[in-house]
């Protein structure tokens, strides 16, 4: 067994400096030797140090000025270790830690988010000569960073006199870094000349074709640095940052396209990487430039360990591309939500009577639901029959430009986001809590609106049932059924919570819809395109694209919807999971239903009270939780961060004080 093999951590006094610099041997296999470099890192991190330390310095700095002391006490140490770095130097492939490392190999999101979980699933192991890959083995802690940029220059100082001679062993120390330079530079170009990124970038940035220019000066400035010119490497370098700030120039324009056409998160990814590349050639050529390379290269290695740490998060990688696509999903449901708003007494009654609409369909849902569950189907295909009434009644709802109002809060969460760019001062404050007595007066017209006409409804066809055929059309075990599941004495309040994640969601799909509509421009290619032409003729082709253009975010929340409070709770039950939906509406046309089965003596009994109580609960929840998901990533997708949050605590305290019933009625002054 190798030397390298027996080191280990002593138990009694934690890693073992003697035992370590004993097993240095420049003989062993790559794999050995790599793994002895990853232990002198570990115990820079943890081995304790004999005697008082400053505590205003790192510890691992301490133990690198120990390590430096026995070394520079032992020759025979400093020779094995010395030789070893040299050969480790000699045989590894720097390059790859300088142009590769913290990149995605094929500038592809999902191959990406595969890579990270590589890395946080399985182990890394050191026998590789790929010094990016050993990278994370070397640096894996979240405070390497830190401690690398606290070393000191006089120890920096003698840390680099101590590894000249293993750079002289192995090489010119500048070429990894000019080799770097050249092979980014190349990917830069390669990205830039991209059909994805070079079609939707200003035409007028990449009039001088800087993505092609920067290859060739990064090929000019490695001559120059290999010549030792140093004036025309200088001069080399000043027109390469030229070039550099082009690039991201135009880099930078693609997100003003994205921003009118639609997002891609697989080109939002791309233009990160491509301007990532050009930030680490301007890191690089920094510590090609430096009078002093030992500090610049040590702020390089603290910033790739700190992009080490990086590449571990799955979180941080969505968070960041899907940022954007969060933020036109949020906007493009900020211009539905808009309509959902009512701001005098004319909007409220036009809400009314579409809420009352929406109700009259509901109504007719109710007994639909009640039929597909007589049918005694499967539970997939009931649940998917029962999807599939709720998103025709919903798509009915919204052909009709009438509303739902369960739907509203997804909705007016971007809208009500929106307003929050700015409450700097106490009239901005104010106008915000106009807005949100509106959003609130709004969202209760809609549930007035839909209740008022779905429960009476369904009770005056129950009775004209019982009255034509002497039988109601949803029997008395129904009825049971009805007073047992939505009792407010159950888990109602659980499965309205629920519901409202699904009108959440509902409201995403919807955005999402509409994003990947514009960014495939499929309004233009109906308008068009030659087949949709001969079809429909070139007005009624114009015609129709308008109309999609209008409606395909509608029709996208209104079938997702339909389907998810249908095939949801199927496909949790085959998990065993017993989850059902409540739906503010819909339970009010069920016991509306129940009474008109049950007779008016149902009135005297608490089970209808219950039932009535779980239904306040079902509204408020549906609202709350749906509004509450929507606003929360309106909020993150703009990074407004609610610094006045108690100003507008308090001005909405005082305006519940002063004026409550301004969040249920419009007032009279529609100003």
């Amino acid at each position: 067994m190798s030397a390298a093999a027996t080191v280990g951590p002593n138990r009694a006094s934690g890693w073992d400096l003697t035992a370590l610099l004993n097993a240095a041997d420049p003989k062993a296999s790559l794999a050995e030797r790599q793994l002895w470099l990853v232990r002198l890192m570990e115990w820079l991190r943890r081995a304790p140090l004999d005697g008082a330390a400053e505590r205003s310095t790192p510890l691992p700095v301490l133990r690198l000025k120990h390590l430096l002391n026995v070394l520079q006490r032992h020759d025979d140490h400093r020779a094995a270790v010395g030789a070893l770095l040299a050969r480790f130097w000699r045989e590894v492939d720097t390059v790859a830690l300088f142009a590769d490392f913290g990149f995605a190999p094929r500038t592809n999101f999902f191959g990406e988010l595969g890579q990270r979980l590589r890395l946080r699933l399985l182990p890394i192991t050191p026998q590789t000569q790929d010094l990016g890959e050993l990278f994370a083995l070397l640096f894996p802690s979240e405070r390497d960073a830190q401690w690398l940029e606290a070393i000191d220059d006089e120890t920096l100082a003698r840390l680099a006199e101590a590894l000249a001679p293993v750079a002289a062993h192995g090489g010119s120390s500048r070429e990894p870094l000019v080799e770097g330079i050249s092979y980014l530079a190349a990917a830069v170009r390669a990205s830039g000349h991209s059909g994805a990124l070079r079609q939707r970038m200003s035409a007028e940035l990449l009039a001088d074709d800087p993505f092609r220019q920067l290859a060739r000066a990064a090929e000019r400035l490695g001559e120059r640095a290999r010549a030792g010119d140093t004036a025309a490497l200088l001069q080399e370098a000043r027109y390469l940052r030229a070039l550099l700030d082009a690039c991201r120039r135009a880099a930078a324009s693609v997100r003003a396209h994205l921003e009118q056409y639609g997002v891609s998160v697989g080109i939002v990814f791309e233009t990160d990487q491509l301007r990532a590349r050009c930030d680490r050639i301007e890191a690089l050529l920094d510590a090609l430039l430096a009078p002093q390379p030992a500090r610049e290269l040590l702020r390089l290695i603290a910033m790739l360990a700190r992009e080490a740490q990086a590449r571990r998060g799955i979180r941080s990688l969505f968070a960041r591309h899907y940022s954007l696509l969060a933020r036109k999903v949020a906007e493009r449901s900020a211009e539905t939500g808009e309509h959902y708003i009512t701001r005098d007494r004319a909007e409220y009654r036009a809400m009314l009577r579409a809420a009352a609409g929406g109700g009259a369909v509901i109504a007719g849902t109710t007994f639909v639901k009640f039929l597909v569950a007589a049918m005694g189907l499967a539970a997939f295909w009931s649940g998917l029959a029962a999807g599939l009434n709720y998103a025709a009644s919903f798509v009915l709802i919204h052909l009709l430009h009438w509303t739902v109002a369960t739907k509203q809060p997804a909705m007016t969460a971007p809208a009500m986001a929106e307003k929050l760019n700015d409450v700097s001062d106490d009239a901005k404050v104010e106008a915000f809590v106009d807005e949100v007595a509106h959003l609130i007066r709004s969202q209760a017209a809609g549930i007035f609106g839909n209740l008022m006409l779905a429960g009476p409804l369904v009770l005056v066809i129950q009775l004209a049932a019982q009255a034509a055929f002497g039988a109601p059309l949803v029997g008395a075990q129904q009825a049971e059924y009805v007073l047992h599941s939505i009792t407010l004495l159950g888990p109602t309040a659980l499965y309205a919570a629920f519901t409202g994640v699904l009108l959440f969601a509902s409201s995403i799909i919807a955005g999402w819809a509409e994003n990947w509509f514009v960014w495939h421009r499929l309004d233009s290619a109906i308008a068009w395109n030659p087949r949709s032409i001969a079809l429909l003729g070139a007005a009624r082709a114009q015609r129709w694209a308008a109309w999609w253009r209008r409606n395909v975010s509608g029709l996208a929340a209104n079938v997702s919807l339909g389907l998810m409070l249908g095939l949801v709770p199927a496909i949790a039950g085959f998990f065993a999971l017993p989850l059902e939906v409540r739906h503010v509406t819909l339970s009010t046309g069920q016991l509306a239903a129940a009474l008109g089965a049950l007779g008016f003596g149902l009135l005297r009994e608490s089970a209808f009270w219950w039932c009535m109580a779980g239904i306040a609960l079902t509204g408020v929840l549906n609202l709350t939780v749906s509004f509450a998901l929507a606003f929360k990533v309106a909020l993150r997708s703009r990074g407004i961060r609610l610094a006045e949050r108690s100003r507008i605590d308090r001005a909405i305290r005082a305006r519940l004080r002063h004026a409550p019933l301004s969040f249920l009625f419009p007032p009279k002054d529609s100003r």
